[in-house]
């Protein structure tokens, strides 16, 4: 080949492999990462996320669900790449139940459960033989126990309540008050509160009575809670430098004060 065609070649093999390594780099700054969650609040959460992943070059779609089902099969079978919509129970439950390999990467928040009383200001005013009203539904009256154990109330049988168990008031070993608890319809707590020293409510019923966690309730699930919400992703995934950018995303403060003034209460940051 003449000198000048060979330098020709060479000129225009190192264009070539440039404009490669261009739309490689490209490609790589326009990933997708598809996260799956379940409309109303977490969708609202979600567009913020957004907007904070895009300014650190993260692109987030957003698919929305009707059911707690579909997201975990579908960030199983590789059709989104996270999911934020659950607890570490549930997603406990639905690995022993379906064998997924999926794994917590990050809190988001938690919608707490509380205790609330008409007649009580704090659980320390509790009499000896009060009645207590907790949930009848084995996850909730799980998450009721757990957090009148929490707080000193009473004291559960050694690891009852955790790993994927249910305890229920069998598994009550202390009781120093001796206090009654009544298994009620989740629905049916906040109409009962004047018939009880005190109830175990979930923040949507309490809600829906007029109550605010916050500023109503005698006692609230820590944020760091079990029933903390949180971002899921495969296990395979858990130590890629996307997932770490995205619950970052999540974990920021623009989120924070979005969850902070929007929900007020409702739903609080665990991170």
């Amino acid at each position: 080949m003449h000198r000048r065609s060979l330098f020709k070649a060479l000129l225009a093999g190192v264009a070539a492999a440039s404009l490669a390594t261009s739309f490689g780099a490209r490609a790589d700054d326009n990933q997708v990462i598809r996260v799956g969650t379940v409309g109303g609040p977490d969708a609202q959460v979600w567009a913020v996320v957004q907007k904070v992943a895009k300014r650190e070059g993260l692109n987030v779609k957003v698919i929305e669900f009707n059911d707690y089902v579909q997201p975990n099969a579908a960030l199983d079978a590789g059709d989104l790449d996270a999911n934020s919509f659950q607890h570490q129970p549930y997603l406990d439950s639905q690995i022993k139940q379906r064998g997924y390999k999926l794994v917590n990467a990050g809190l988001t928040y938690i919608s707490p459960i509380g205790v609330y009383s008409k007649k009580l200001k704090s659980l320390n005013d509790l009499p000896q033989g009060a009645k207590i009203a907790v949930p009848n539904d084995p996850s909730n009256e799980n998450r009721a126990l757990l957090l009148l154990q929490a707080k000193g109330v009473i004291k559960l049988n050694a690891g009852a309540g955790t790993n994927g168990s249910n305890a229920t008031p069998l598994d009550v070993a202390q009781n120093p008050k001796k206090v009654k608890l009544v298994e009620l319809d989740a629905a049916q707590l906040p109409r009962a509160l004047s018939d009880v020293d005190a109830a175990v409510i979930n923040t949507n019923y309490a809600l829906a009575a007029g109550l605010q966690p916050t500023k109503d309730a005698i006692a609230l699930e820590d944020v760091h809670s079990p029933y903390a919400n949180l971002i899921a992703v495969r296990t395979q995934d858990k130590d890629k430098p996307w997932v770490k950018k995205l619950v970052a995303a999540y974990q920021s403060e623009d989120v924070r004060q979005f969850i902070n003034t929007t929900f007020k209460g409702s739903m609080v940051p665990s991170f």
